[in-house]
């Protein structure tokens, strides 16, 4: 018995805010932006929760029945509230009463982190269908007059439907983190001293270095324990953070760019958001078909990393 990725959805907010509109807003240019991250536009939520654009995702799943799940896990970084979970308020918004509901919080790793736990949860608990979702609303964390920040980001939400299947789908992981770097990316709670409080910090420059180092270790020892060889993959889906950062990563595991999925260009780094809708994209556009290795591999605030090769 198995676990497989048996469809996918995702939802994006209608506002577009593109590299000129942020010429208005700091100093920054639009060639400057793409030159260094590749991103031209991204998304923005004006009146969506995250559990909103969890639920407008999981909607978008063909042929999702919400009272058959079992299990609903959010993968996100900007919950709506400390508690209910963002999984909670998701599950009410689907009309299901059967599921364990609950988040993962491990910034833009976090969707590998729920798909490992989810798969844990499945072999061993006898849970038959999951949902799991990345969901973001990071324009509320941001200072919008930090031109090295506020340039990066947009909101989105991605979801993924899990069944235990005669098929093997999910064939391995490889999860770490390191604590240590903790200040290298944060945003301090509403506790904090730090006025205000809420806004994320990023050192760029070490974040690149660390980033590229833990994605490419991580990918590479998913692909050892799994026994496929980097020519095998046939698509290579990384977190959507930079695009100097996903090319270091993929010419360091000797995959072809033509292998690799990127869409940050018009949705810029969604966090745990941003795999899955990378993947649904994939999936719909024809990019991902039906019996293909598929590797996923980010790296987020805390700091963490992860991969995970999947059949679809």
């Amino acid at each position: 018995m198995g676990i497989r990725l048996v469809s996918t959805g995702s939802y994006l907010p209608e506002k577009i805010l593109t590299n000129h509109d942020l010429e208005e807003m700091v100093e920054t240019s639009d060639e400057w932006i793409t030159t260094r991250t590749g991103i031209k536009e991204r998304r923005i939520s004006e009146k969506e929760t995250t559990a909103e654009l969890a639920y407008k995702a999981s909607l978008n799943i063909p042929d999702l029945n919400p009272e058959e799940l079992e299990l609903i896990l959010v993968a996100t970084a900007t919950p709506d509230a400390f508690f209910p979970s963002t999984a909670c308020k998701l599950q009410a918004l689907l009309g299901n009463k059967n599921s364990v509901a609950f988040d993962i919080s491990a910034a833009c790793t976090g969707f590998i982190y729920a798909l490992y736990v989810a798969d844990s949860i499945m072999r061993t608990k006898g849970v038959s269908k999951a949902l799991i979702v990345g969901a973001e609303r990071f324009s509320k964390i941001l200072d919008w007059s930090d031109r090295t920040t506020c340039i990066l980001f947009g909101d989105g939400a991605g979801a993924v439907l899990l069944e235990k299947s005669e098929e093997e789908g999910i064939l391995g992981f490889d999860l770490g983190a390191d604590g240590s770097y903790g200040d290298l990316l944060y945003v301090n709670s509403v506790g904090s001293n730090e006025n205000p409080p809420y806004h994320l910090k990023m050192k760029g420059n070490e974040v690149f270095k660390v980033a590229v180092r833990t994605m490419v270790d991580s990918a590479k020892r998913v692909l050892e324990k799994t026994g496929v060889s980097p020519e095998e993959i046939s698509l290579l889906i990384p977190h959507q953070a930079n695009v100097r950062i996903i090319n270091a990563v993929a010419e360091r595991l000797g995959i072809d760019k033509s292998k690799v999925f990127v869409n940050l260009d018009k949705y810029g780094n969604t966090s745990a958001a941003s795999i899955p809708i990378a993947l649904d994209e994939a999936v719909k556009s024809g990019a991902a078909k039906k019996g293909d290795l598929i590797l996923f591999v980010a790296f987020g605030g805390g700091f963490t990393w992860g991969s995970c090769l999947i059949r679809l």
